[in-house]
């Protein structure tokens, strides 16, 4: 019936901080911007960003490397991980975990906050 995620919708509170992010301090490739939905091209899957998001409230007790349930992260595969980390630092985006490798698990993993404080993973396979 079907296999594959086409696309991943993200609500935002402010679609032109957003796509700042996304596009100058990430640099995933911007296909259009709209104030209510803009999409960037990650080869087969579009990232979406819907606007009117509502902010999340400021809860002094949200720890953002907890995992609500009802919430999702974003992931992306990369080479070469902590040459990505130290360029991602000098645009500015603010990481929550530095690279670290993941026991069992293969991969050397990072993570960062969008400007609504959305989780985004960043992993590099390690070899055995």
């Amino acid at each position: 019936m079907f296999s594959r995620v086409d696309y991943v919708m993200v609500n935002v509170s402010d679609m032109s901080r957003s796509v700042e992010f996304y596009r100058d301090k990430l640099g995933i490739k911007l296909k259009f911007q709209s104030e209510g939905w803009s999409e960037f091209q990650t080869e087969t899957t579009t990232l979406a960003l819907h606007g009117g998001g509502k902010p999340q409230t400021g809860n002094k007790d949200h720890d953002p490397k907890t995992a609500y349930a009802g919430t999702c992260s974003i992931g992306f595969n990369v080479e070469a991980i902590d040459r990505v980390y130290e360029e991602l630092k000098t645009r500015g985006v603010n990481f929550i975990m530095a690279p670290t490798e993941r026991e069992g698990e293969g991969i050397k993993l990072m993570v960062c906050l969008d400007p609504d404080g959305l989780a985004i993973s960043f992993a590099e396979m390690v070899k055995r």
